[in-house]
């Protein structure tokens, strides 16, 4: 917080910078959040959609997992471009582009026929929505200081168990319209689902500002004080400084922290789409499932955002990415223990919850370390590199669930995966400086 003056000044400007981050946080908040929640819901609601297609349709685990993790492939390959344009082009132009696309590939996955088109489609929607995660993660640091962000981005991706807690029992609902006008449930779950994307990236063109200079609806004063202050904190030391989008995609410490994503991201995925299966093969009906997946992120949407809170009140990011990943790891071994799903559900929640509390703190120090000018390139690097892990992971379940027909089994590169993240990110993150701790947003310190 700028406290330069003493006495009334430094009230005064306490006052401005709660005044400030609350118009700022009720205007753009709202809107990211549910965006992400249509986004997330439209990317995992095959998991749902598979209780009924890939009978009807014969596709087996293996293509199914291969369908599931194909999704990161074409998200791989357009994610550092995505991230550039919207440098290029402006935040409101480049969201609305992505949401649109992805709502209208979304909708066409109804007309999936086979394994072939299921491929097809799922690698063209991986296509259209990358970028979108990266990009309002940068599009963030444009608007909210460094010692806000754990806090705004583990408020921004409660979306991810927000999507599954409201998304179940909604799919699980759609599909009791099997038959209706002649489509399966799985097809309805398609086009009733991307509606949403399709309408909200219409609106995105005229409710988002593109940087805090542009804003009117802040005051003269408050654009000064959040412009001043944001270009105060880019001249600060970064770990990765200036470098070439080349350089910037090879550092070390993009490398590794895509490294440390990479077991909360392919957890997070493979989760999404395969804890539907698990539940139901217990012998539920579709909409008992539904409600059942809810649990979990239901848990995980509370535990995510005080667990940013908390990183952001202590100014600490290692240890509060560290523990997730730990006890995330830690629980999907315990998986082979759990005798029934009375058990199970338990130990379902403590992974979703380390895969869902570790994304605050993680993205808060990305930014940290990533200097403005690198950090378009290097936040959508490390999210790229991170969401392969996506691909093999949803692949490897597939693969191994089908040859050995065990869950627990089929998960264990995700845990390995998570525990060489756990100790990667406190090798990396010695000596990492706590940042200065801020209260609740809306409120002076």
């Amino acid at each position: 917080m700028s406290t330069t003056r003493t006495g009334g000044g430094q009230q005064d400007d306490a006052t401005l910078e709660a005044a400030v981050m609350k118009r700022v946080f009720w205007r753009l908040m709202p809107f990211l959040l549910a965006a992400y929640l249509v986004a997330y819901i439209d990317r995992v609601n095959v998991g749902f959609a598979s209780l009924q297609m890939n009978k009807a349709l014969g596709i087996d685990p293996t293509i199914f997992g291969l369908g599931a993790g194909i999704f990161f492939i074409g998200y791989f390959i357009l994610e550092v471009p995505s991230n550039l344009g919207l440098e290029r082009f402006g935040a409101s132009r480049w969201i609305a582009r992505i949401m649109i696309s992805w709502g209208i590939i979304s909708g066409a996955c109804a007309l999936i026929t086979g394994s072939t088109s299921f491929l097809v489609l799922r690698f063209l929607l991986g296509a259209a929505e990358a970028g979108f995660f990266p990009g309002v993660i940068l599009y963030l640091t444009y608007w909210f200081p460094s010692e806000y962000r754990a806090k705004i981005v583990g408020i921004f991706m409660v979306a991810i168990p927000v999507a599954g807690l409201t998304g179940s029992p909604i799919s699980g609902a759609i599909l009791g319209l099997d038959g209706v006008l002649g489509l399966g449930g799985w097809q309805w779950v398609f086009v009733l689902e991307a509606i949403p994307a399709v309408l909200m990236g219409v609106f995105s063109f005229v409710w988002l500002t593109d940087r805090p200079e542009n804003a009117t609806w802040l005051s003269p004063a408050e654009r000064a004080w959040l412009t001043g202050k944001l270009a105060s904190e880019r001249s600060r030391t970064t770990k990765v400084k200036q470098l070439s989008v080349w350089q910037t995609m090879v550092n070390k410490h993009v490398l590794v922290m895509a490294l440390v994503y990479s077991g909360a991201a392919g957890a997070s995925s493979a989760m999404a789409v395969w804890q539907p299966q698990v539940i139901k093969s217990f012998g539920l009906s579709n909409l008992e499932t539904g409600f059942l997946n809810a649990v979990p992120y239901a848990i995980s949407a509370v535990w995510m955002v005080l667990w940013g809170r908390s990183s952001d009140r202590t100014g600490e990011r290692v240890w509060h990415n560290a523990l997730p990943l730990g006890w995330m790891g830690l629980a999907m071994i315990a998986t082979f223990w759990a005798p029934n799903l009375w058990v199970l559900l338990p130990i379902l929640t403590l992974v979703l919850a380390g895969t869902y509390a570790s994304k605050g703190p993680f993205w808060a120090l990305s930014s940290e370390w990533l200097s403005a000018p690198v950090a378009a390139v290097g936040l959508a690097q490390i999210n790229a590199l991170g969401n392969l892990s996506g691909f093999f992971a949803n692949f490897l379940i597939g693969w191994i669930k089908s040859a050995t027909g065990s869950f627990p089994l089929a998960i264990m590169p995700i845990a390995i995966l998570a525990l060489v993240g756990t100790v990667a990110v406190l090798l990396v993150g010695r000596g990492q400086p706590r940042t200065v701790p801020v209260s609740p947003i809306g409120r002076s310190a």
